[in-house]
């Protein structure tokens, strides 16, 4: 990984800043709602003690049945077609042992009382209400209430349609009905039953029983009270409330029997993008938890969540959940009504919150701006600085890798050496260490012609004492030393004679008079020769049918194509192979010398072409000295020819390759130009 996009990585940290800000602007909000829900418990206690002052009616106590407003036209059919938009609110009133045998639901409008009860009974025991057998049939009884009056009346039929009930006892009263129609309709899993009575001669409390003949109990008379949403409630509600609030009273089983009030409406102050961007942020960052409170629409008739039961049990309770507009929160709060320390119902108070989103929002939009911005301007600092230093060490790395491939010269000082900081001094290390291994690769380069020049004179020495030894008489067992000295004395003369015609090779080099010249062609020239000189080993060679040309010194080629091939022959064994490639590429010539035999080993692939350099083993006496000028003089001619060589192991192991890179001597102007 670079070092800009590292210290890339580092300026991230700077996110740490915005979380933390975060952190605060949640708490901060669930502060402010802390704050509104004490404000708005309290503002519900009052009205609490306000309806105590007016002396408005509390709900009873205990169980209730509960009449809805009718959600349409209403046709006593015995479906429940009309019923539909009701039946999530369907009453129980089966026995404990079978809660779900008989269900009930209770409706009006401005004529009538409507009833629908569905009754689960998969046996057939059916009759009229006027049959002698009707008491001990599969019936239904119904019982009215008006103050002190009470009215039974025992429903059956035997058939699906219309049916009368038979009313038990005494019907001198008409404060209740005397006569009540309606229609039986049956189906796979019971029977239905929907009637209706006149709102005139409306009870005030309602009972309704089952009688099965497969499991005959009891007929119950017990009546329940009638609830139903007053207006008398909801207009003192409404002359309490606070403006932007909705009040409702509910029964202690949850039933709404007084609303009045309306939520403020927020809509028109803000565009519904924005409000809607507004609640998305609010209800995902800062507070998840709003929204996920139970329905508290305005329509319901009965309201079933977590906070209402809570009050229900004598415990104020709150909760957060969204309004009617696309960025609003409302609260409510639910507090206990009671009554000699008993609950008798509760008070529940709405308001909606459309500032507190703006306030988060806002506080939450500024801090991710900033932060934004200063992450922004961090990282662009920061990748700015790493570009710079990344350039600077580039440079710095790019001029020791000239300096290497020139033997440790330089044509120019290494850059950064005026700086003060800390690559200042990395590049005055390299500089000196870069003149270090320039003097020392001078030494080498000069060792050679240091060393021939000195040996002649004591080589010529030794040779002529033993010339005058070998004319005097010697012992028989002296002349084998005598013979061991001239041998040495002429290995020794071989050396320096290599030296010497590398000191003048080198010289030749540095002389060599360029010219324009078909490389391919002196390549060619060159493997001709060498096929009889190479056998019995195989030559291949990959040589370009079309002229090469070349600006340089092609004797001064031909004898590194010499040295390199010599090389191969000498590691090639005679059942072996030796390769020869020549190939032009975009800005120089590439000539390649393969040959099978044993691997380079890897610390010496970069060595081979320095002076006094060699990986031949010791040879037996009489073979010729390998002092290793023999690739750095193929070095010397590739770095004049502005190239290099290189060696390299072949990728399948089979031997060993050899690349000599050459891009042509530099052109000398004319002169007089």
């Amino acid at each position: 990984m670079s070092l800009r996009f590292k210290l890339l990585l580092i300026a991230l940290s700077t996110l740490a800043l915005p979380l933390a800000g975060w952190l605060f602007v949640r708490q901060m909000e669930q502060l402010l709602r802390q704050g509104q829900e004490q404000t708005l418990i309290a503002t519900a206690n009052a009205l609490a003690q306000s309806l105590d002052a007016l002396g408005a009616p509390l709900p009873p106590s205990g169980s209730a049945l509960y009449v809805h407003h009718a959600p349409g036209r209403m046709v006593v059919d015995g479906y429940g077609d009309d019923w539909t938009l009701l039946a999530p609110f369907a009453q129980n009133l089966g026995p404990s042992n079978d809660p779900g045998k008989l269900t009930l639901l209770l409706c009006d409008d401005d004529a009538w009382l409507y009833l629908y009860a569905r009754v689960r009974d998969a046996t057939r025991d059916r009759v009229d209400a006027n049959d002698p057998r009707a008491q001990i049939a599969d019936h239904l009884t119904l019982t009215l209430q008006r103050g002190a009056l009470v009215r039974r009346y025992l429903i059956a039929s035997a058939a699906p349609g219309h049916f009368d009930a038979l009313t038990l006892g005494d019907a001198s009263d008409n404060a209740l009905p005397t006569i009540v129609e309606g229609v039986w309709q049956e189906d796979g899993s019971g029977y239905r039953v929907e009637l209706r009575l006149p709102r005139a001669q409306m009870p005030d409390r309602l009972g309704l029983s089952v009688f099965d003949s497969a499991a005959p109990t009891p007929d119950s008379s017990d009546t329940l009270p009638l609830l139903r949403l007053s207006k008398i409630l909801s207009t003192q509600l409404a002359r309490i409330v606070p403006d932007g609030m909705r009040v409702r009273l509910l029964s202690d089983e949850g039933w709404v029997l007084g609303a009045a009030g309306r939520l403020a409406d927020t809509a028109s102050a803000r565009g519904a993008r924005r409000r809607w961007l507004e609640g998305f942020v609010y209800r995902s960052l800062i507070a998840p938890q709003v929204g996920q409170a139970a329905d508290f629409a305005p329509s319901l008739p009965r309201l079933d969540a977590t906070e209402v039961w809570q009050a229900l049990s004598g415990v104020v309770a709150t909760a957060w959940h969204r309004g009617s507009g696309s960025g609003d929160v409302v609260l409510a709060a639910a507090v206990p009504i009671e009554a000699n320390g008993e609950v008798r119902g509760a008070l529940l108070l709405e308001r909606t919150s459309a500032t507190l989103p703006l306030l988060t929002n806002g506080a939450l939009l500024s801090l991710g701006g900033a932060s934004l911005l200063a992450l922004v301007a961090a990282g662009g600092v920061l990748f700015a600085f790493a570009s710079v230093l990344s350039l600077r060490i580039r440079r710095l790395r790019n001029a020791a890798e000239r300096a290497v491939r020139a033997g440790g010269r330089s044509d120019a000082p290494l850059p950064l050496t005026d700086s003060r900081d800390e690559l200042g001094d990395l590049a005055r290390s390299f500089s000196r260490l870069l003149e270090e291994s320039a003097a020392y690769t001078d030494y080498l380069r000069t060792l050679a012609s240091k060393l021939s020049h000195e040996l002649h004179t004591p080589l010529a020495i030794v040779k002529s004492s033993l010339d005058n030894l070998e004319h005097h008489s010697l012992p028989a067992d002296a002349r084998p030393y005598v013979a061991r000295a001239r041998d040495g004395i002429e290995r020794l003369g071989a050396i320096v004679r290599t030296m010497s015609q590398t000191s003048r090779m080198e010289r030749a080099i540095a002389a060599a008079e360029p010219e324009d010249f078909d490389l391919a062609a002196v390549v060619r020239g060159c493997v001709d020769s060498y096929r009889p000189l190479l056998a019995p080993r195989r030559l291949d060679t990959d040589l370009p049918y079309e002229p090469l040309p070349m600006h340089g010194a092609p004797e001064l080629i031909a004898q590194a194509l010499d040295k390199l091939v010599d090389n191969a022959r000498s590691f090639a064994p005679e059942n072996g192979w030796i390769n020869i490639a020549l190939h032009a590429t975009q800005d120089s010539a590439r000539i390649a010398v393969a040959n099978s035999g044993p691997p380079l080993p890897p610390a010496m692939q970069d060595r081979l072409f320095d002076s006094l350099v060699s990986v031949r083993e010791t040879g037996a006496r009489g073979d010729a000295p390998h002092l290793g000028f023999g690739l750095f003089v193929v070095r010397l001619i590739a770095q004049a020819h502005r190239g290099n060589a290189s060696a390299r192991n072949l990728d399948d192991g089979s031997g060993v390759e050899f690349v000599l890179e050459l891009r042509g001597m530099p052109r000398r102007p004319l002169a007089g130009a």
